[in-house]
């Protein structure tokens, strides 16, 4: 029976959590297992892992195979690198206390560079969170310009109407002077049609003794007229009756 140490999953879904198992190479992913390793999650960042070091060194010295997440995972621990120096140990090449020594400044190493790497991130963050800081800031200003540059008309639209109503005002004050000043105006109206009324009557009375002249003259140049015309009106008509009458009689004769 060959033993692998591989990932079981399990969390929700978009959400996975991963256990480290030492199980049969036989056995489903999610099936049975002889030994749970440790624990894996990719979703944080820097991934989180959690594993019993000292298991999964045993089981790695006696030849479990691994599948290649697991491997991965095994040399970020630091498994791989230990059993590595142990195999030194065995052939002579490295003393126990050379082995600890290695060890020991591999971890200090490793940790030095997981903590970098979470300041970098907190870095990042906070930088990020200052751009987008800054970008809805400069988003508020752009917005507030656009409404300025909508508003502008309005205001110069107010600016107008305030105008024309200053000058509608000083047309009422204009107006209203006049209109105080209108009665004494009317009096000096009133009284010069007074004074043309007195005047009237003289200029009838004139033109009554004109027409009374007038008149008292024109029946003496009628009857003038009536006298002179009249012998002669009836005196032309006689001769010319007789005329025709003496000549036919002489014309018989």
């Amino acid at each position: 029976m060959a033993t692998r140490i591989r990932l079981q999953r399990h969390g929700k879904k978009g959400k996975p959590f991963f256990h480290l198992v030492a199980a049969d190479s036989r056995a489903k992913r999610d099936g049975r297992f002889i030994e749970k390793l440790g624990t894996y999650n990719p979703t944080a960042n820097p991934a989180v892992i959690d594993i019993n070091f000292e298991a999964t060194l045993s089981w790695v010295q006696t030849g479990a195979e691994m599948s290649d997440t697991a491997r991965a995972i095994l040399s970020y621990k630091g498994v791989l690198y230990k059993n590595h120096l142990l195999n030194g140990v065995k052939k002579g090449a490295l003393t126990v206390e050379q082995v600890e020594e290695k060890f020991a400044q591999w971890l200090a190493n490793k940790d030095s560079k997981v903590q970098n790497k979470v300041e970098g991130l907190a870095k990042n963050a906070a930088s990020e969170k200052v751009a987008r800081q800054q970008a809805e800031e400069a988003a508020k200003e752009a917005k507030a310009a656009q409404v300025a540059a909508k508003n502008a008309p309005i205001v110069e639209e107010a600016e107008e109407i305030a105008v024309e109503a200053a000058a509608e005002e000083a047309v009422e004050e204009t107006t209203e002077a006049v209109a105080e000043e209108a009665p004494v105006v009317e009096e000096v109206a009133v009284a010069e049609e007074a004074a043309v009324v007195e005047e009237a009557p003289v200029a009838e009375e004139v033109a009554v003794a004109e027409e009374a002249a007038v008149v008292e003259e024109a029946p003496v140049e009628e009857e003038a007229a009536v006298v002179d015309e009249a012998p002669v009106a009836q005196e032309v008509p006689a001769a010319e009756e007789t005329t025709p009458e003496s000549t036919e009689e002489a014309a018989a004769e």
